[in-house]
Protein backbone atom coordinates (compact mmCIF):
# COMPACT_ATOMS: atom_id res chain seq x y z
CA UNK A 1 0.00 0.00 0.00
CA UNK A 2 3.04 2.48 0.32
CA UNK A 3 3.97 2.27 -3.83
CA UNK A 4 2.62 5.54 -4.09
CA UNK A 5 4.40 7.41 -1.23
CA UNK A 6 7.59 9.55 -1.67
CA UNK A 7 11.08 8.40 -0.66
CA UNK A 8 10.53 11.16 2.42
CA UNK A 9 7.13 9.56 3.15
CA UNK A 10 8.27 6.24 2.84
CA UNK A 11 11.72 6.65 4.99
CA UNK A 12 9.18 8.31 7.38
CA UNK A 13 7.12 4.95 7.57
CA UNK A 14 10.26 3.07 7.87
CA UNK A 15 11.18 5.20 11.05
CA UNK A 16 8.47 4.27 12.55
CA UNK A 17 8.28 0.51 12.01
CA UNK A 18 4.97 1.06 10.05
CA UNK A 19 7.02 -0.48 6.62
CA UNK A 20 9.00 -3.27 7.36
CA UNK A 21 9.43 -5.16 3.99
CA UNK A 22 11.42 -4.98 0.69
CA UNK A 23 11.73 -1.85 -0.61
CA UNK A 24 10.90 -3.51 -4.18
CA UNK A 25 8.04 -1.21 -6.06
CA UNK A 26 8.62 1.21 -3.32
CA UNK A 27 8.30 5.08 -4.23
CA UNK A 28 9.12 4.60 -7.59
CA UNK A 29 11.05 6.76 -9.91
CA UNK A 30 13.92 7.16 -7.16
CA UNK A 31 17.10 5.77 -6.64
CA UNK A 32 17.26 2.52 -3.85
CA UNK A 33 20.70 2.27 -2.20
CA UNK A 34 22.50 -0.73 -0.75
CA UNK A 35 24.70 0.04 1.94
CA UNK A 36 27.51 -0.88 3.91
CA UNK A 37 29.00 0.99 7.86
CA UNK A 38 32.18 0.46 8.47
CA UNK A 39 34.96 1.27 10.78
CA UNK A 40 36.80 4.27 9.15
CA UNK A 41 40.02 2.56 9.80
CA UNK A 42 38.66 -0.19 6.94
CA UNK A 43 36.74 2.40 4.86
CA UNK A 44 39.59 3.24 2.57
CA UNK A 45 40.10 -0.45 1.23
CA UNK A 46 36.73 -0.96 0.89
CA UNK A 47 36.71 2.21 -1.48
CA UNK A 48 38.86 0.82 -3.63
CA UNK A 49 37.15 -2.76 -3.05
CA UNK A 50 34.16 -0.87 -4.95
CA UNK A 51 36.57 0.92 -7.47
CA UNK A 52 37.83 -2.44 -8.70
CA UNK A 53 34.24 -3.71 -8.82
CA UNK A 54 32.26 -1.26 -10.43
CA UNK A 55 29.72 -3.66 -11.47
CA UNK A 56 28.68 -5.29 -7.92
CA UNK A 57 29.49 -2.28 -5.87
CA UNK A 58 28.23 1.06 -7.98
CA UNK A 59 29.44 3.34 -5.86
CA UNK A 60 26.46 6.52 -5.44
CA UNK A 61 27.53 8.35 -1.86
CA UNK A 62 29.38 8.24 1.12
CA UNK A 63 29.46 9.50 4.76
CA UNK A 64 31.47 11.52 6.61
CA UNK A 65 32.88 9.43 9.54
CA UNK A 66 30.67 9.34 12.30
CA UNK A 67 27.80 11.44 11.22
CA UNK A 68 24.76 9.17 10.06
CA UNK A 69 23.68 11.76 7.28
CA UNK A 70 24.30 11.45 3.35
CA UNK A 71 22.59 14.87 2.45
CA UNK A 72 23.10 14.27 -1.32
CA UNK A 73 20.62 11.55 -1.24
CA UNK A 74 18.20 13.65 0.86
CA UNK A 75 17.25 14.34 4.27
CA UNK A 76 18.24 11.20 5.87
CA UNK A 77 19.15 9.28 9.39
CA UNK A 78 21.28 5.70 7.96
CA UNK A 79 20.50 4.57 11.36
CA UNK A 80 16.54 4.64 11.20
CA UNK A 81 16.06 4.87 7.42
CA UNK A 82 15.79 0.94 6.45
CA UNK A 83 13.88 -1.77 7.28
CA UNK A 84 15.88 -4.30 8.38
CA UNK A 85 19.89 -3.88 8.66
CA UNK A 86 22.32 -6.73 9.23
CA UNK A 87 25.09 -7.06 12.38
CA UNK A 88 28.28 -8.78 11.59
CA UNK A 89 30.87 -9.40 14.18
CA UNK A 90 34.57 -11.41 12.98
CA UNK A 91 32.62 -11.98 9.96
CA UNK A 92 29.60 -13.63 11.11
CA UNK A 93 25.81 -12.61 10.80
CA UNK A 94 24.90 -12.64 14.14
CA UNK A 95 21.95 -10.49 14.31
CA UNK A 96 19.03 -8.64 12.42
CA UNK A 97 17.65 -5.33 13.62
CA UNK A 98 15.14 -2.42 12.15
CA UNK A 99 17.18 0.29 13.69
CA UNK A 100 20.56 0.77 15.31
CA UNK A 101 21.00 3.92 16.93
CA UNK A 102 22.25 1.79 19.80
CA UNK A 103 25.24 0.44 17.87
CA UNK A 104 26.40 4.24 16.59
CA UNK A 105 29.52 5.00 16.55
CA UNK A 106 31.83 7.91 15.98
CA UNK A 107 34.20 6.20 13.46
CA UNK A 108 31.85 4.79 11.70
CA UNK A 109 31.46 5.36 7.27
CA UNK A 110 28.17 4.80 5.18
CA UNK A 111 28.69 3.88 1.68
CA UNK A 112 25.70 4.12 -0.52
CA UNK A 113 26.09 1.99 -3.61
CA UNK A 114 23.44 1.75 -6.47
CA UNK A 115 20.93 -1.28 -6.27
CA UNK A 116 18.99 -3.00 -9.51
CA UNK A 117 15.13 -1.82 -8.28
CA UNK A 118 16.62 1.44 -9.90
CA UNK A 119 16.61 0.05 -13.17
CA UNK A 120 13.68 -2.50 -12.83
CA UNK A 121 11.49 0.76 -13.00
CA UNK A 122 13.38 1.56 -16.61
CA UNK A 123 12.48 -2.30 -17.57
CA UNK A 124 8.75 -1.72 -16.66
CA UNK A 125 8.61 1.44 -18.77
CA UNK A 126 9.77 -0.54 -21.49
CA UNK A 127 7.04 -2.50 -21.62
CA UNK A 128 9.33 -5.61 -20.10
CA UNK A 129 8.14 -7.92 -17.27
CA UNK A 130 9.94 -8.03 -14.41
CA UNK A 131 8.94 -11.24 -12.62
CA UNK A 132 9.80 -10.97 -9.00
CA UNK A 133 7.68 -7.55 -9.44
CA UNK A 134 4.70 -9.60 -11.04
CA UNK A 135 5.02 -12.09 -8.21
CA UNK A 136 5.34 -9.58 -5.30
CA UNK A 137 8.14 -10.56 -3.97
CA UNK A 138 12.27 -10.12 -3.39
CA UNK A 139 14.34 -10.66 -6.17
CA UNK A 140 15.88 -14.23 -6.56
CA UNK A 141 20.13 -13.68 -5.31
CA UNK A 142 22.96 -16.57 -5.78
CA UNK A 143 26.52 -16.71 -5.01
CA UNK A 144 28.60 -17.49 -7.87
CA UNK A 145 31.79 -18.50 -8.80
CA UNK A 146 33.28 -14.84 -10.10
CA UNK A 147 35.88 -13.85 -8.02
CA UNK A 148 35.97 -10.52 -7.15
CA UNK A 149 39.00 -8.29 -7.02
CA UNK A 150 40.70 -8.24 -3.94
CA UNK A 151 41.59 -5.10 -1.77
CA UNK A 152 42.76 -5.09 1.79
CA UNK A 153 40.90 -7.75 3.51
CA UNK A 154 38.29 -7.27 1.28
CA UNK A 155 37.37 -10.16 -1.20
CA UNK A 156 35.00 -12.86 -1.91
CA UNK A 157 32.94 -14.57 -4.72
CA UNK A 158 30.39 -11.78 -6.36
CA UNK A 159 26.89 -12.22 -5.78
CA UNK A 160 24.09 -11.81 -8.50
CA UNK A 161 20.46 -10.89 -9.28
CA UNK A 162 18.39 -13.21 -11.79
CA UNK A 163 15.19 -12.02 -13.96
CA UNK A 164 14.10 -14.47 -16.35
CA UNK A 165 13.08 -13.01 -20.05
CA UNK A 166 11.64 -14.28 -23.25
CA UNK A 167 14.61 -14.22 -26.08
CA UNK A 168 13.58 -11.07 -27.51
CA UNK A 169 12.71 -9.21 -24.26
CA UNK A 170 16.63 -10.53 -23.04
CA UNK A 171 17.35 -8.33 -25.77
CA UNK A 172 15.64 -5.23 -24.85
CA UNK A 173 16.17 -5.96 -20.95
CA UNK A 174 19.95 -5.72 -22.15
CA UNK A 175 19.83 -2.59 -23.86
CA UNK A 176 18.04 -1.07 -21.35
CA UNK A 177 19.94 -1.76 -18.72
CA UNK A 178 23.52 -0.67 -20.26
CA UNK A 179 22.29 2.82 -19.96
CA UNK A 180 22.46 2.75 -15.71
CA UNK A 181 25.92 1.73 -15.41
CA UNK A 182 25.62 3.41 -11.90
CA UNK A 183 23.39 0.56 -10.42
CA UNK A 184 24.58 -2.57 -12.48
CA UNK A 185 24.21 -1.57 -15.95
CA UNK A 186 24.30 -4.93 -18.21
CA UNK A 187 23.82 -8.36 -16.69
CA UNK A 188 26.87 -10.54 -16.13
CA UNK A 189 25.76 -13.58 -17.64
CA UNK A 190 22.49 -14.97 -19.53
CA UNK A 191 21.53 -18.72 -19.72
CA UNK A 192 23.58 -21.73 -17.76
CA UNK A 193 23.68 -20.67 -14.54
CA UNK A 194 25.91 -23.59 -13.54
CA UNK A 195 28.50 -21.66 -15.71
CA UNK A 196 28.57 -19.45 -13.24
CA UNK A 197 28.69 -21.38 -10.24
CA UNK A 198 24.79 -21.44 -9.37
CA UNK A 199 23.29 -24.96 -8.95
CA UNK A 200 19.36 -24.28 -8.86
CA UNK A 201 17.95 -21.46 -9.01
CA UNK A 202 14.96 -22.87 -7.50
CA UNK A 203 17.02 -22.24 -4.59
CA UNK A 204 18.44 -18.49 -3.94
CA UNK A 205 20.61 -17.79 -1.37
CA UNK A 206 18.98 -14.57 -0.53
CA UNK A 207 15.45 -13.06 -1.46
CA UNK A 208 12.90 -15.37 -3.20
CA UNK A 209 12.73 -17.73 -6.03
CA UNK A 210 10.66 -16.77 -8.89
CA UNK A 211 8.85 -18.75 -11.72
CA UNK A 212 11.19 -19.35 -14.65
CA UNK A 213 8.98 -20.42 -17.64
CA UNK A 214 10.43 -23.42 -20.28
CA UNK A 215 10.83 -20.75 -22.96
CA UNK A 216 12.64 -17.82 -20.64
CA UNK A 217 16.29 -16.85 -20.76
CA UNK A 218 17.31 -16.59 -17.10
CA UNK A 219 19.52 -13.03 -17.46
CA UNK A 220 22.06 -12.20 -14.17
CA UNK A 221 23.33 -8.81 -13.16
CA UNK A 222 26.05 -7.97 -10.65
CA UNK A 223 24.25 -7.40 -7.64
CA UNK A 224 25.07 -5.23 -4.38
CA UNK A 225 24.65 -8.00 -2.02
CA UNK A 226 28.09 -8.81 -2.58
CA UNK A 227 29.72 -6.62 -0.33
CA UNK A 228 28.19 -8.99 2.26
CA UNK A 229 29.92 -11.65 0.93
CA UNK A 230 33.15 -9.43 1.11
CA UNK A 231 32.71 -9.03 4.93
CA UNK A 232 32.57 -12.30 5.37
CA UNK A 233 36.01 -12.60 4.18
CA UNK A 234 37.39 -9.69 6.05
CA UNK A 235 36.03 -10.96 9.36
CA UNK A 236 36.17 -7.41 10.33
CA UNK A 237 35.52 -7.28 14.21
CA UNK A 238 32.15 -4.71 13.54
CA UNK A 239 29.91 -4.47 10.23
CA UNK A 240 26.25 -3.43 9.03
CA UNK A 241 24.38 -3.85 5.85
CA UNK A 242 21.07 -3.28 4.11
CA UNK A 243 19.20 -6.66 4.90
CA UNK A 244 18.94 -8.31 1.23
CA UNK A 245 15.99 -5.88 -0.36
CA UNK A 246 15.75 -3.88 2.45
CA UNK A 247 17.28 -0.49 1.20
CA UNK A 248 17.80 2.85 1.42
CA UNK A 249 15.24 4.93 -0.48
CA UNK A 250 16.63 8.48 -1.93
CA UNK A 251 15.46 11.49 -2.87
CA UNK A 252 17.52 10.65 -6.40
CA UNK A 253 15.33 10.31 -9.37
CA UNK A 254 16.00 7.11 -11.48
CA UNK A 255 16.66 8.87 -14.77
CA UNK A 256 19.13 11.27 -12.71
CA UNK A 257 21.56 7.87 -13.59
CA UNK A 258 20.83 7.32 -16.77
CA UNK A 259 23.53 7.42 -19.76
CA UNK A 260 21.96 8.18 -22.87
Amino acid sequence: MHSTLSPRELRAAIRTGEFARHTSGQAPGFVHCNIVILPADCALSFLRFCQLNPKPCPLIAIGEAGKPELPNLGEIDIRTDLPSYRIFRHGELVEELPDITALWRNDLVSFALGCSFSFEEALLAGGLEVRNATEGVNVPMYRTNLDCASSGPFSGKMVVSMRPFQAVDAVRAIQICTRFPSVHGAPIHLGDPTQIGIKDLAQPDFGDAVTIEETEIPLFWACGVTPQVALEAARLPFAITHSPGCMLVTDIRNSQLAVL
